[in-house]
């Protein structure tokens, strides 16, 4: 496969911002996978995959680096017994729909995480109580060295973080679930869905959560809130009204925009609270928060 050159990542990222990749490509299977992963190799390019690009934030002078978004195969996802067997790429619109009609329970939580199945062991993905650790059994990791299936403890799975760096790439996942009534899935989907629109601003181009939640009562958000920071704006980028752990791009916002405001949150959290406030977006390029 011939990966395309200088794709804008502000094509490939929720918040809209980024500026040129050196290599993109869509492997549609673990074989295309391996390729573009020694392709990269061969040129000395870190890999990184984007998934739906909603935990991302990329330098807008660009990335030197092959990005890959999971296609094909590699988005598939399909229900074996107790197992719900997805691939990297597999939304997880996608595998809830899977899992609902087979009456699987204990995925529910996703429904409030706009990502992927790789995207989600990435950075142990969470929510509601629950997260990748709690149901993972196994992910396969391709590397340009070789292909192996790493589990829960191999990963190193902790709040917000796997033991997993540029180059290494989630092709698969499988989850062990519950058999649960499916009116009851619907309905905690529905439950957490309308509970998740009543809290973030899902309407407006954002890239998730912008913070970790510090160790203490007070969350992420609320300590910001308390801060003065909801509405609070740089450039195209405003600290969102609705929820202070979320950016929203307000009109032609830049990564500038976003890295600026989030070292000012850093700055008051530290300067009123005393908290030191570790990013949970994860970084593309040459990218600093102080």
């Amino acid at each position: 496969m011939r990966p395309e050159t200088d794709v804008l990542l502000s094509r490939l990222t929720t918040i809209g911002t980024g500026g040129p990749t050196r290599a993109f490509a869509r492997p549609t299977s673990l074989a295309e996978l391996e390729e573009a992963l020694r392709f990269a190799a061969k040129r000395g390019l870190p890999a990184r995959a984007v998934g739906l690009g909603s935990n991302l934030l990329a330098a807008d002078a660009g990335v030197d680096a092959l990005v890959l978004r999971l296609t094909g195969k590699l988005a598939e996802a399909r229900v074996d017994g107790d197992l719900l067997i997805a691939g990297g790429g597999a939304t997880n619109a996608v595998c809830l729909h899977r899992v609902r009609d087979a009456g699987l329970g204990g995925f529910e939580f996703a429904c409030a995480i706009p990502g992927t199945a790789g995207g989600g062991v990435w950075m142990n993905a969470g929510a509601y109580g629950s997260d990748w650790a709690a149901i993972l059994v196994r992910a396969l990791v391709a590397t340009a060295e070789g292909t192996r299936w790493l589990t829960p403890d191999e990963l190193g799975l902790s709040y917000r973080h796997a033991n997993l760096s540029a180059g290494q790439i989630v092709a698969q996942v499988e989850y062990r679930l519950a058999p649960r009534p499916r009116d009851e899935i619907a309905s905690q989907i529905e439950k957490l869905v309308a509970q998740r629109k009543a809290t973030q601003p899902t309407n407006k181009r954002t890239f998730g959560s912008v913070f970790k939640n510090p160790s203490d009562e007070l969350g992420a958000g609320r300590l910001l809130e308390s801060c003065g920071l909801k509405g609070f704006r740089i450039g195209g980028a405003m600290i969102s009204p609705m929820h202070a752990n979320f950016i929203e791009n307000a009109g032609d916002a830049t990564t500038a925009d976003c890295i600026a405001l989030m070292t000012e949150a850093r700055r008051r959290a530290r300067e009123q609270h005393g908290v030191e406030l570790e990013h949970e977006v994860v970084l593309l390029g040459d990218l600093i928060v102080q």
